[in-house]
């Protein structure tokens, strides 16, 4: 049976957290219309999280139907141990990086919103293009947690409980992308960087 109590926290936290769980004690006992609430609540936020990792808006919505045909097999398996949300984001991690290991999903990675880059388009899509390429050269694993890191603002310990790895695993995944990439995009920057004097 899942924990009925919510962790301390914020008021609208803890309410939204208590009726995920609720959702999940009712997906448990097969209750399809719980299902499509959770699906409903949480849809916009994989599409943002996916969004990250293509523009294929096919690929979005087949990871996303995958990840919650996972909850509907595994709702029992929650234990309460971490927020719904962070429980689902694992799910839909792991569903990402499976479709990327089996080549179904090309990794493009974002920098932001597009509001975010309308103000100095050139300059912004150099940017882009260049840390684009740069990320490229990373595991999957590796690019996955950089982007939840510094794209979508979590914390090492949110990254291990999304991608259910130890704490030392993200922080050596992360180790070794930083190293990687301060080798690789001066190469990748090539002649065309200009320093202001």
């Amino acid at each position: 049976m899942l924990i009925n109590e919510v962790t301390p926290g914020r008021g609208a936290a803890r309410s939204a957290d208590a009726d995920d769980i609720a959702l999940l004690e009712r997906i448990m006992r097969r209750d399809k219309a719980a299902l499509a609430a959770l699906y409903r609540e949480y849809h916009r936020r994989l599409v943002r999280f996916l969004g990250r990792f293509t523009r294929r808006d096919d690929l979005i919505e087949e990871v996303i139907n995958d990840t919650f045909m996972v909850v509907w097999q595994k709702a029992a398996d929650f234990r309460g141990q971490a927020r719904v949300s962070t429980w689902l984001m694992g799910i839909a991690y792991r569903v990402t990086l499976k479709t990327l290991r089996q080549g179904g999903m090309q990794h493009e990675p974002l920098l932001g919103d597009a509001d975010d880059r309308a103000s100095e388009p050139f300059a912004d899509h150099e940017l882009a293009d260049w840390v684009t390429k740069g990320l490229a050269r990373l595991s999957a694993e590796q690019r996955l947690v950089m982007e939840l890191a510094y794209v979508m603002g979590h914390s090492l310990e949110e990254i291990a409980e999304i991608t259910s790895a130890p704490l030392t695993t993200v922080k050596a995944r992360m180790f070794h992308a930083r190293v990687k990439l301060r080798n690789v995009m001066p190469v990748l920057a090539g002649g065309s960087v200009e320093v202001d004097q």
